[in-house]
């Protein structure tokens, strides 16, 4: 599974949900969504580009990959 941390990178920049909505045009409770998923959401590349853009950071800092049980067992038939 990816894991989306967009929350954990606003928390620790302390950019609040009001000022990545003013800045990438969309709603604060469209924020709050993309907040509270810890699964990465769809996401078209100008808004992950914005809110990069916003939050100074590279792509690779708001995902993380996280091996899940089925990727256990695929690996484990292939070695």
């Amino acid at each position: 599974m990816i894991r989306w941390k967009l929350n954990e990178v606003m928390a620790r920049k302390r950019v609040r949900n009001k000022d990545l909505a003013e800045a990438l045009g969309i709603t604060e409770n469209s924020v709050y969504r993309l907040r509270k998923v810890d699964e990465m959401p769809r996401l078209a590349p100008e808004r992950l580009n914005g809110i990069c853009r916003v939050l100074k950071c590279q792509p690779g800092e708001l995902l993380e990959y996280v091996p899940d049980d089925g990727d256990n067992k695929a690996q484990a038939a292939v070695v």
